[in-house]
């Protein structure tokens, strides 16, 4: 099994081969996704609302960052990890950004990190890719700043978001970006983004023009039920399978139903003779 790589990345947009990436948050659930085939796997900053409960990403810190981050390496053994550098992580100088980025690749043992954002970042893109740190970008909704754009909407439906998000595709290319994630865009859009630039998009709402694609494991699985965007797709109803497993758990207590002998472990008698 082949590990993927940033280069993967770039081959695959080449040879045509569309690129998988799911989230992960946790151990147990990166080495069923990695087991799973996927080719690369997100730690992102969303962790902040399907695990930690939030009503949004701004609140998570680099230090969840990286403590989720190390949880998710951990599990791997084929895909890329990709780390969500958090609010405020990267908007304050160059330096910041570069020692920031350094701490998810080498305490988080993240593979690259992501930044939200396009023309208005381009500067800690380049310093990141001079420092050997990958960075995949990410344009349109940009959930870090969704008080800026009035909400969870999607991005690039007028000519000025459009080009914006086009432009900025072709600075991060530039820059040194090896994928840029779309999110919430026109399908038809991503799809001129991903005919521009060399480096594969990866789509979030954004269609099947993209070179990849990626959802928030939670949501393809039917497991994060406080919303549930119009782009996802449930694979399986994972919700109601473990409601209706505690229900029965909780049931066969109760009847003494649970734990059967088969659960339990033995002790001689003469043992228990002693004790008594």
């Amino acid at each position: 099994m082949n590990k993927f790589t940033t280069a993967s990345f770039i081959k695959s947009k080449k040879e045509g081969h569309k690129i998988s990436m799911l989230t992960a948050y946790d151990y147990s659930t990166a080495k069923l996704v990695d087991e799973a085939g996927v080719d690369s796997i997100l730690v992102g900053d969303s962790l902040g609302m399907v695990v930690l409960g939030y009503d949004n990403t701004l609140q998570v810190t680099l230090e969840d960052m990286i403590h989720h981050t190390k949880a998710v390496a951990r599990g791997v053994k084929r895909a890329l990890v990709i780390g969500d550098m958090p609010f405020l992580s990267y908007h304050v100088s160059v330096e910041e950004t570069i020692k920031n980025a350094g701490r998810l690749i080498q305490e988080g043992n993240a593979h690259a990190v992501k930044l939200e954002g396009g023309k208005e970042i381009i500067d800690k893109v380049e310093a990141l890719v001079k420092a050997q740190i990958p960075v995949v970008g990410h344009l349109g909704l940009t959930p870090q700043s969704v008080n800026m754009m009035g909400g969870f909407k999607v991005q690039g439906k007028n000519e000025a978001q459009a080009k914006k998000i086009i432009d900025d595709a072709k600075l991060l290319q530039e820059a040194g970006a090896f994928a840029i994630v779309l999110e919430c865009i026109p399908e038809k859009l991503a799809k001129l983004v991903s005919e521009s630039v060399d480096i594969p998009t990866i789509g979030i709402g954004a269609g099947k023009y993209c070179d990849g694609q990626v959802l928030v494991t939670q949501d393809m699985l039917g497991m994060y039920s406080d919303f549930t965007p119009k782009f996802v797709k449930k694979y399986i109803d994972m919700g109601t399978s473990i409601r209706e497993a505690v229900v029965s758990y909780c049931q066969e207590i109760q009847e003494g139903v649970f734990p059967e002998e088969k659960h339990t472990f033995t002790i001689d008698e003469e043992t228990m003779k002693k004790l008594y």
